[in-house]
């Protein structure tokens, strides 16, 4: 009777289970066979797809097993994540393709490359990449079913897709997100499945499982190659430059589904229209396919294909035809939606299915895929040919590992440029030939090169899902100019690639008075950073000065670093300095006397001792998890820098006098109890070093910590007239009133110790939120201010610069004993902007200097 009953129990709950799961093959065509010697994912797994969310190892294992069983498969090792996990590509074709693959990949490399007449013979090749964000699982789940289907199917249908085709296969874009949010579902899952939408199943904590390692959103960085996902991705991409790009996406559990193309005004102008019409074309076998199984969908609605950063959008910029899909959501395992119940393998369902859509719709407009990748190459040849702009001229003299990341992001993108055979002057400016290279518009990537280098303020649509421009010459702060017809006449270009720049770094002698270097270059921080750790004692100078050294009579700027030898200093100082400066590639400079040519003596009060800084960035639920990510991301990544994240409903009990500066993201603060605050405050006012950027500063200043004011929200409301409009206008109008993802224009005071190591006054920023802060009436106070026409590239309105122009960018002062900064904009944004991000370093290891009052 025990038996029976423990029997009873366990069908009951496999029942219950089955009611909201199904067999492999459930999932898939019932109409073709599969080879029972290529195991099912329920084989390696344990369990069908869709019973469990699946762990990023379970899916490398499972893709590992088919690549063994199966011919049709290889499997390739891309990266590794920032938390050590595999980055894998499936290639997947016929046995006889596999065997000739890299002929099969140089050919259609080269025809795509020169825009070479093509035929139907040719491959189409597939690029199918499944949730770049983490907690969108339905994608990678969908993946082993998608490997399954082009491992095991027989007959005609799988054979016309490999027998001439390639199919690379993409299974997890993100998988340290994904990873993390598998954790989340499964752990919370009850064996009687919970619907509720308040359940803590649905209900992420921070961070959430959409973001890599740093908290970021991987689908914004295509462009932007901050990560090694990233970076190993588009490695791949341009090694094979597929025919189409698949991008599969959720959203929240109450939409239906949604497939591309999306709203037609927002595409990138760059973009030709054929792509929208064969994405259109495209859309007609997924809407065939949804319409077979009674699913609800939509279509040119919400998303668009803009900005040339996200998964279904950089492959426009390319000749490939990037498509967008977005699921509801089940964030879990099973929700009450308003469309009813949705369960973790409904969702699954669609994204099978329409990868399937994917291949069907491809095959039947394959000549048209082919004939427009030619296309693309040879339109980009006569665009070039008839513009006014002959390409761009970057410069930038004194910080070379600045100026050497963004060339590093232009070789990833397959984006060539050129040194200069002898200097140019271009618009009354002269440009050195050492210190400049030359980008070409007359290459390949046209589209991109025209798209990264756009200044454009006014469009057809003013209204972006994400942002309106991603200049990266004003992101990286480098001078930069578009060079005419006229001009190129006067320009002498090298006919080789340039290669990177390198300072000459000189020998360290062990008989130094001191040793030192400037501040100027982006990874001087980092050095910093490196003798700290190394427990050298430095001492960093507040002015410049000039002193003699074993290369003769060099200028230091104010935020030089000095190693007195008149310190305590480790054993054999000169051979550790050496190898951090040739690590680094900064000149450390040997000081031969403490007496300088010009400025402060070494001795000077002015050479202030700075103890190493212990920070504190603040996070956790009701902050933002990006920000916060990517000032973690910054530190830890770029200065070196340990530091301590503390959940924001943490700080009331923990001793923050152990920190010495307190970084504050955007987020709300307004839950803080009155003890918690008054402890802030006390830290602040008894020494500490509080940072806030964006929000935070807002909130700063609320509670009267930083002495500068915002405007008012009613009064930014006035500047915007919408009562002669009408119902329809009211999106056009909200868009208006925001900015959306804009570079403004700011004078930086150089001289500020915020400002060391900048050499120009001019300094663009990122702006996308629409705070005003007043310049405050204290001299000394402000740091950076907008200037009187600030927008330098991409949307905001007249009415939003207007009020923008002349507010303050940055202020900062004494707070009794201690310091407060506040940076209206973001310095840090997407890990990119490293014109500003320097910024923070500044905040950190200069706010000593700080001594206005507020």
């Amino acid at each position: 009777m025990r038996i029976l009953r423990t029997s009873l129990a366990i069908f009951l709950l496999i029942a219950h289970f089955s009611a909201f799961s199904k067999s492999d093959l459930d999932y898939l065509p019932s109409s073709i066979k599969y080879d029972p010697s290529i195991p099912k994912p329920a084989d390696i797994l344990g369990a069908p797809v869709g019973q469990w969310h699946v762990r990023h190892d379970q899916l490398v294992r499972y893709m590992e097993v088919l690549a063994e069983r199966s011919d049709r498969i290889t499997i390739l090792e891309t990266g590794r994540t920032h938390e050590n996990r595999k980055l894998v590509l499936l290639t997947i074709t016929s046995p006889t393709n596999q065997q000739n693959i890299e002929n099969i990949q140089q050919a259609h490399l080269q025809k795509v490359q020169t825009g070479r007449k093509t035929n139907d013979s040719d491959p189409l090749v597939f690029y199918m990449g499944y949730s770049v964000h983490g907690d969108e699982p339905s994608g990678a789940n969908a993946a082993l079913l998608i490997a399954y289907y082009l491992a095991a199917g027989q007959g005609d249908e799988v054979d016309k897709l490999l027998n001439n085709n390639v199919v690379l296969l993409d299974p997890s874009l993100n998988p340290d997100g994904l990873s993390r949010f598998a954790q989340w579902a499964n752990m919370h899952k009850s064996q009687n499945l919970v619907a509720d939408p308040n359940n803590r199943e649905h209900r992420q904590r921070w961070p959430s499982g959409r973001t890599n390692h740093y908290w970021f959103d991987l689908n914004r960085d295509w462009l932007l190659l901050t990560h090694p996902e990233s970076r190993a991705r588009i490695e791949q991409f341009h090694k094979w430059r597929p025919h189409v790009l698949t991008d599969f996406h959720e959203m929240g559990p109450n939409s239906t589904y949604f497939f591309q193309p999306g709203i037609p005004s927002r595409k990138n102008p760059w973009t030709p229209d054929q792509n929208v019409r064969l994405t259109e074309a495209l859309g007609d076998f997924h809407a065939a396919a949804l319409d077979a199984n009674k699913e609800l969908y939509f279509t040119q609605e919400s998303f668009d294909d803009f900005y040339y950063g996200k998964g279904s959008t950089y492959p426009d910029a390319h000749g490939t035809i990037g498509i967008l899909f977005e699921q509801a959501s089940s964030r879990g395992h099973l929700q009450d939606t308003r469309n009813g119940q949705l369960s973790f393998p409904d969702t699954i369902q669609n994204q099978v299915t329409t990868s399937l859509s994917t291949f069907k719709g491809a095959l039947a407009n394959k000549s048209e895929l082919l004939s427009f990748k030619a296309d693309f190459v040879n339109q980009a040849k006569e665009l070039a040919k008839n513009d006014d702009i002959r390409g761009y001229l970057l410069n930038e003299a004194k910080d070379h590992s600045r100026f050497n990341q963004l060339k590093r992001i232009l070789e990833q993108h397959q984006i060539k440029f050129y040194a200069l055979n002898k200097d140019a002057k271009i618009d009354d400016r002269t440009y050195s030939a050492v210190d400049s290279v030359f980008v070409p518009l007359d290459q390949p990537q046209y589209r991109l090169i025209k798209s990264i280098f756009s200044t454009r303020k006014r469009f057809a649509d003013n209204t972006f899902y994400d942002v309106s421009n991603w200049n990266l010459a004003l992101a990286f702060n480098i001078e930069y100019a578009s060079v005419s017809k006229s001009a190129m006449r006067r320009l002498s270009v090298s006919d080789s690639p340039a290669q990177m720049r390198t300072s000459e770094l000189p020998q360290l002698t062990s008989d130094a008075y001191a040793y030192g270097f400037d501040w100027q270059d982006y990874n001087a921080p980092k050095l910093l950073q490196r003798l700290y750790d190394n427990d050298i004692q430095v001492r960093i100078a507040e002015t410049a000065f000039s002193a003699k050294t074993s290369q003769g009579t060099i200028s230091f700027s104010a935020g030089s670093v000095i190693i007195p030898m008149a310190l305590t200093q480790p054993d054999n100082l000169s051979t550790k300095l050496q190898t951090l400066s040739n690590e680094m590639a900064i000149p450390v400079r040997t000081i031969e006397s403490g007496l300088t040519q010009q400025g402060i003596d070494l001795g000077s009060s002015k050479m202030a001792a700075v103890k190493q800084p212990k920070v504190m960035i603040v996070g956790g639920l009701g902050t933002s998890q990006y920000e916060a990510g990517e000032a973690w991301h910054y530190l830890d990544n770029h200065v070196g820098m340990p530091v301590s994240i503390i959940d924001l409903d943490r700080l009331g009990q923990t001793n923050i006098e152990d920190y010495t500066h307190m970084i504050w993201v955007s987020g709300d603060y307004s839950f803080l109890t009155d003890s918690t605050v008054e402890k802030i405050g006390d830290w602040v006012k008894s020494g500490g070093v509080l940072i806030g950027q964006q929000s935070a500063t807002k909130w700063f200043s609320e509670k009267e910590w930083l002495k500068a004011t915002f405007m008012m929200q009613s009064e930014i409301d006035d500047a915007f007239d919408g009562k002669a409009l009408n119902f329809a206008e009211r999106e056009a109008f909200a868009a208006k009133q925001r900015i959306a993802g804009a570079a403004f224009e700011t004078t930086l005071d150089t001289s500020h110790p915020l400002g060391y190591g900048y050499q120009r006054t001019l300094l663009p920023v990122f702006r996308n939120r629409g705070d005003v802060l007043l310049m405050p009436e204290k001299p000394f106070v402000t740091v950076a201010q907008f200037t009187e026409k600030p927008l330098l590239a991409g949307y905001a309105s007249d009415e939003m610069e207007d009020l923008i122009a002349d507010s303050a960018a940055i202020v900062a002062h004494r707070l009794e004993q201690g310091t407060v900064i506040g940076f209206v904009t973001n310095p840090n944004f997407r890990g990119y902007w490293y014109g500003t991000s320097r910024l923070l370093s500044n905040a950190i290891f200069m706010s000593a200097f700080i001594d206005a009052q507020g």
